[in-house]
Formats: C-alpha cells, sequence, structure tokens
C-alpha cells in the first residue's frame, strides 16, 4: 500500500466502527459505544486532514468518505432507537433524507449527466446538528442521561433541519435537472 492510500483505509476503519458500536450500544456498554463515536470522528478529521495536506485525494476517497460518514450517522440513530434513547421517526426521517438524495444522485447522472455534488450550508448545518445529538444522547447513555426538554429540543432540530435539508435537495437538484434537461441539443 503507498501512503496516497492512507486516507481511504481509515475511512475503511471508520466504516468497519459501525458494527462494533451498534454492538456496544445493544449490549449496554454505552461508554464504549461514545469512546468508538469518538474514535470515528477523530478517523474523519484525520483522514480528511491527511488528504488535503498531502493531496492524497482519491476518487474512491471521495465517493467512500461521505458513504463512511452516512453509515455511521445511520448505524447510530438505528442503535440508539434501539435502546430507547429516540423514537423510530427521526431515524426514519435520517436514513429516508439519505436515501432519497442518494437515488436522486443516481437518477441525476442516469438521465442527464456526471453530477457534481457539493454539500449546501444547509447539509452541512444538518450534519452537524446530527452528530451533535448522537454525541449528547451518548453522553447522556455513558453518564446521566440528558434532561427531557434538552433532548425534545435536539430532537426537533435535527428533525426541521433534516427536513429542510431533504426538500431543499430535491428542489434544487430538480430544477438543475430540468434546465440541463431542457438545454440539451435535439436529435
Amino acid at each position: 500500500m503507498n501512503l496516497r492510500q492512507l486516507p481511504n483505509l481509515i475511512t475503511g476503519l471508520r466504516m468497519a466502527l459501525v458494527v462494533p458500536l451498534l454492538w456496544c450500544l445493544d449490549t449496554g456498554e454505552y461508554r464504549w459505544a461514545l469512546g468508538l463515536a469518538l474514535v470515528a470522528g477523530f478517523s474523519d478529521a484525520l483522514d480528511g486532514w491527511l488528504a488535503k495536506r498531502y493531496d492524497w485525494c482519491t476518487p474512491l476517497g471521495s465517493l467512500l468518505d461521505p458513504v463512511a460518514d452516512k453509515l455511521l450517522l445511520a448505524g447510530s440513530f438505528i442503535g440508539l432507537w434501539l435502546v430507547g434513547a429516540i423514537t423510530a421517526w427521526l431515524p426514519a426521517l435520517v436514513i429516508g433524507r439519505d436515501v432519497v438524495i442518494v437515488l436522486g444522485a443516481v437518477a441525476y447522472h442516469n438521465l442527464v449527466g456526471p453530477l457534481q455534488g457539493d454539500p449546501t450550508m444547509l447539509s452541512k448545518a444538518t450534519t452537524v446538528a446530527q452528530i451533535l445529538l448522537v454525541l449528547a444522547l451518548l453522553v447522556g447513555l455513558a453518564n446521566s442521561p440528558l434532561p427531557w426538554g434538552v433532548a425534545l429540543g435536539m430532537e426537533i432540530v435535527v428533525a426541521a433541519l433534516t427536513a429542510a435539508s431533504g426538500i431543499d435537495y430535491v428542489v434544487r437538484w430538480s430544477l438543475r435537472a430540468r434546465r440541463e434537461w431542457h438545454a440539451r441539443p435535439r436529435a
């Protein structure tokens, strides 16, 4: 392996943390689950820094990194639901949004053309809010539960941002696809 692939290896290891994280949540090992989530967060920062600092960016890495992030968040939301820390509608919303985005990207690529998908500020805010909620709930499970109002407030913010971001992506990319489709030369 050459060093250029090191960020991809770290990303792959982050993806592999999903299973032990779910296992720790399922078995009540909440401190371990929190530790794994923190390691995953550190690995995300590290692989991004290495890729940018040493120009080790690869097409595979640009695909794997967001997939690893989404797998880890989806796994965390599912695990938190399974232990009763959140209700089922929130993981369904978070995962449903990501499924809609992926299906839309595939449709765009197949029907319109290559896709350069840069996340919007709303999407970035959504991801930050989701991460903060997961970490807050894991800290609460590992130590002492969050006050009900705090957890509920964070869930409402995550739900609102997730829904708004999903709608934004659908509208933004639908309009772009429509413009591109109509601008195509007719044979």
